[in-house]
C-alpha cells in the first residue's frame, strides 16, 4: 500500500479538524492501550499522547487496560460512550483477534471508528547463524529440502509474529514448524542460543543482536527496507514477490462518535506524528509514522483483516 507523507496530509486534516470541531473537547480525552505498560504500543502511545494533549487543550489519559491478548481493553473501549473521550490503539493483533478469538465481545469493522493510522511497525526475518542460509531464496529452498524440520519462533500462538510466519509460509510454498513461546524475550533468547532456526520479528526486538552479528539479517517482512539496516532487502524483494508482513498502530474510538470529533482527534495525531522529535522518536524504534485521514485507515484496516483472516482460515489456526 502506497503511504503519502505526513507532512503531506497535514494541512487538510487540520482544516478539516479545526473547521468542524468547535467545543471538542472540553475534558479529558482517554486512550486505552489494551497491553502491559513498558511494550512497544504502549512506548508509542505515551510518545504520540503529549503532543496530542498540547494541540486540543486538554489532558490525554493514557489507560493500560491489559489481559486476553488484547481483547479485554479492545472490549472496554467498544462499550464506552461514542463521543470522542475515548479511543483505542489498535493494532495487527487487534485485526488477527477480530477472526481469531472466540466470541471477544466486538467486530472491528462494526464497532469502532477508524481515527488515524499512527505507525506501522517493521518485521524482520532473523536466523541463528548456525543456518545454513545467507539470504530468503536460500531459506525457501533449504525448507523445500527439509520439509517441517526448518523451525520458526513467535511470540505465541496467534500472535502477530506467528502469523506473519503463516504467510511467508503460504506465499513462498514451504512448510516450517511454528514453536510458539509465551512473549518476545523467551523467542528471542531461544533464537540467539539456536534452539530455533528462524524468527519473524519486531525490528526494535532483534536489531542490537543483528548489528552485533548474532543473528543474520535475511529480509524486512515490512514493504520498506528499514533505515536502520539499508543492506538488507525486504522480503518482497528478495524473493517473495507482493509479502507484507508489519504491524501497525492506530487510534479507534467507539462507532457512531461525531464526525467532528473523530476530526478533531486526527487533526491533533497528524500534527503531533509530523513534529520532529516525535518523529524522530518513532523512527528509532522502528515504526515510522504514518497520519493520514479516518477514511484511509479504514481501508488499510479492512486489508489487515481480509489478509489475516485468510491466513488464520488457510493455516487452519486456533487460539490456545
Amino acid at each position: 500500500m502506497k503511504l503519502r507523507p505526513v507532512a503531506a496530509v497535514l494541512s487538510l486534516a487540520l482544516f478539516a479538524g479545526g473547521a468542524s470541531a468547535q467545543g471538542f473537547p472540553n475534558k479529558p480525552v482517554r486512550i486505552v492501550v489494551p497491553f502491559p505498560p513498558g511494550g512497544g504500543t504502549d512506548v508509542v502511545a505515551r510518545t504520540v499522547a503529549p503532543k496530542m494533549q498540547e494541540l486540543l487543550g486538554q489532558t490525554v489519559l493514557i489507560e493500560n487496560r491489559a489481559g486476553a491478548g488484547g481483547n479485554i481493553g479492545t472490549e472496554l473501549v467498544a462499550r464506552s460512550p461514542a463521543d470522542g473521550y475515548t479511543l483505542l490503539v489498535a493494532s495487527a493483533a487487534t485485526a488477527i483477534n477480530n477472526t481469531l478469538a472466540k466470541n471477544p465481545g466486538w467486530e472491528l469493522s462494526k464497532d469502532f471508528a477508524p481515527v488515524v493510522l499512527l505507525v506501522l511497525n517493521q518485521s524482520l526475518l532473523a536466523a541463528h547463524p548456525s543456518v545454513p542460509v545467507s539470504n530468503v531464496r536460500e531459506l525457501i529452498a533449504l525448507a523445500k529440502a527439509r520439509p517441517g524440520q526448518v523451525t520458526f519462533a513467535s511470540y505465541g500462538n496467534g500472535s502477530s509474529a506467528h502469523l506473519i510466519g503463516e504467510l511467508f509460509k503460504m506465499m513462498a510454498g514451504v512448510d516450517m514448524l511454528h514453536v510458539p513461546y509465551k512473549g518476545a524475550a523467551p523467542a528471542v533468547n531461544d533464537l540467539l542460543g539456536g534452539q530455533v532456526n528462524i524468527l519473524f520479528a519486531d525490528v526494535a526486538a532483534i536489531l542490537p543482536h543483528a548489528r552485533a552479528g548474532k543473528v543474520k539479517a535475511l529480509g524486512i517482512g515490512s514493504a520498506k527496507r528499514f533505515g536502520g539496516l539499508p543492506d538488507v532487502p525486504t522480503i518482497a524483494e528478495a524473493g517473495v514477490p507482493g509479502f507484507e508482513g508489519g504491524g501497525f498502530l492506530g487510534l479507534v474510538a467507539p462507532a457512531g462518535t461525531p464526525r467532528d470529533a473523530v476530526n478533531a482527534l486526527n487533526a491533533a495525531a497528524v500534527k503531533s506524528l509530523a513534529m520532529p522529535d516525535v518523529n524522530e522518536r518513532l523512527n528509532s524504534l522502528a515504526s515510522p509514522p504514518v497520519g493520514e485521514s479516518p477514511e484511509y485507515f479504514g481501508k488499510f484496516l479492512r486489508g489487515e483483516i481480509d489478509k489475516w483472516a485468510r491466513v488464520i482460515r488457510v493455516g487452519n489456526i486456533t487460539p490456545d
